[in-house]
């Protein structure tokens, strides 16, 4: 790169409120642009989600970013999400810096000074501002928190560090769009006013012509253009930042349906990347459910315990809501149980925490079905991970993010064969099996991301639905996100006035 390249230009996306859809926005705009050649990035100061991932030199970010960098195709650095929360109660959250943690923090202590957090995401900033030509900047929440503005770094307070033009979204499905609009700039302080340049009403349902003379109420009521109407999609599947996607139901009242291989995933309170199991929604045999409340799980072929931020804490309430009996119930009828991560620790005897690390130090015991044990370390292990599937030959292509160390017992066996780890070569192992197989746990996330190894499994767990899992009919996984990325940039331009976004940006 020359030395006397111009640093980067910035746009801010904020929103009216959580959830108003400024992640996929800013993931559409950052394929958009990459499409017109622009050297793009996304950035978001402040990320709170437990949905996170490894990058290649071993840093942790959220994964919102990581969606955001692949639609970019640019490599992902935690630079583009510098500060990471990851919630592990209502209170606290684990603090992650530039793919660092340094600690455990209540609310009241994250918010008492959040100067140094800001610098470090200036420093951020300023390096993908020096290799990019065009920084897409996400706000978190909304940008209309009066209460919080003196501590607030992610939105306006950014986009003036970064002298960035903001565009506001606002959710009209939500209802209540115009107050949304015209309450978010009666609430902001003037220096704020004038930083926003125009409005994305995002998520409409309908017929846009209906809508017209609410825009023109919305642009001369501000003085500031509506940039765009997005219709809702339907035919586009993005990684959701942390929710459940928007279609997934949780507890369905249906029961799982015949001819089809019915998979459970239990709605842990602390669950975490769960990305990991959206794969399998993509074949066609396949019924998904999350579960939060105890239910009858004979007809289910397969039960997953997932990743949790509070490993001990979510087994408490295992317990407390009976989904323990359930889960021994289930097991001892035949079914077939797997743990990921957090999931595979509670598979164990007991997680002991020595340190304090989910709480109070001391120790929880867990479902007791696998002979192994798991202390929770005071060094988090983060990694990008190949190997294989051993039962099934596969290859397999994942990361770790986990603060435990797990020791099995002699007689179970490994599900995984690790070949490297952050780019090594290695000789080891992943994860415990029983005997016959039944009940396994692993820390890999990204388990169900290869087509190989995710169509083994699944004729396995359903052979007599094997004819519809073929081998090469279905695109990988990086060739579908790849595809739904296009789709969305071409959504965006298709109901964006990009034209005025160009000239907002100053392209």
């Amino acid at each position: 790169m020359s030395s006397t390249r111009k640093s980067a230009r910035c746009l801010a996306v904020l929103g009216t409120g959580s959830d108003v859809g400024k992640s996929i926005i800013v993931t559409g705009l950052c394929r958009l642009y990459r499409g017109r050649g622009v050297d793009v990035a996304p950035f978001k100061a402040q990320n709170m989600s437990n949905n996170s991932y490894v990058t290649l030199d071993g840093g942790e970010m959220g994964r919102a970013q990581i969606v955001q960098a692949q639609a970019a195709r640019v490599e992902p650095t935690v630079d583009m999400n510098p500060v990471l929360l990851k919630p592990s109660a209502d209170i606290t959250a684990q603090v992650i810096v530039q793919g660092k943690a340094i600690g455990t923090r209540q609310a009241s202590e994250y918010f008492a000074d959040t100067d140094a957090l800001f610098a470090s995401a200036r420093q951020s900033l300023g390096r993908l501002r020096d290799r990019h030509e065009l920084i897409i900047m996400e706000g978190a929440g909304s940008c209309g928190e009066v209460n919080l503005r003196s501590r607030d770094f992610v939105n306006f307070r950014m986009a003036h560090a970064a002298d960035a033009p903001v565009v506001l979204v606002a959710d009209i499905d939500k209802g209540g769009v115009f107050a949304q609009i015209v309450g978010t700039m009666e609430v902001i302080p003037e220096e704020d006013r004038q930083r926003v340049a125009g409005f994305i009403v995002n998520r409409f349902r309908g017929d846009a012509a209906l809508f017209a003379d609410g825009i023109a109420w919305i642009q001369q009521r501000t003085g500031l253009p509506v940039l765009g109407l997005v219709p809702w999609f339907y035919h586009i599947q993005i990684d959701s930042e942390d929710g459940m996607p928007l279609d997934v139901v949780i507890d369905p009242p249906h029961a799982p349906a015949d001819g089809r291989i019915n998979i459970a995933v239990i709605r842990l309170p602390h669950i975490s990347n769960f990305t990991d199991f959206n794969p399998l929604t993509r074949e066609a045999p396949v019924a998904l459910h999350y579960l939060s409340r105890p239910r009858d799980l004979r007809r289910y072929d397969l039960l997953i315990l997932p990743g949790t931020k509070n490993v001990r804490s979510d087994l408490d309430w295992l317990r407390q809501t009976g989904w323990d009996q359930r889960i021994v119930e289930y097991v001892e009828r035949g079914g077939q149980l797997a743990g990921v991560c957090g999931g595979y620790q509670m598979l164990g005897r007991a997680v002991h925490d020595p340190h304090g690390v989910e709480g109070a130090p001391g120790k929880t015991d867990g479902l007791g079905l696998l002979d192994l044990d798991t202390t929770l370390a005071a060094q988090k292990t983060l990694t990008r991970t190949i190997g294989r599937w051993r039962d099934l030959d596969s290859p397999v292509d994942g990361y770790e993010i986990h603060m435990g160390v797990t020791r099995r017992g002699a007689d179970l066996k490994s599900v995984l064969d690790v070949t490297a780890r952050s780019g090594q070569a290695v000789h080891d192992t992943d994860g415990a099996a029983s005997a016959d197989g039944r009940i396994w746990g692993v820390y890999l996330h990204g388990l169900f991301d290869g087509q190989a190894a995710r169509r083994a499994f699944l004729r396995r767990l359903g052979p007599a639905l094997a004819s519809e899992l073929p081998d090469d009919d279905l695109a990988t996984l990086a060739e579908f996100q790849d595809r739904q990325y296009d789709l969305l940039a071409e959504h965006l331009r298709q109901h964006l006035d990009i034209d005025a976004m160009d000239r907002i940006i100053g392209l």
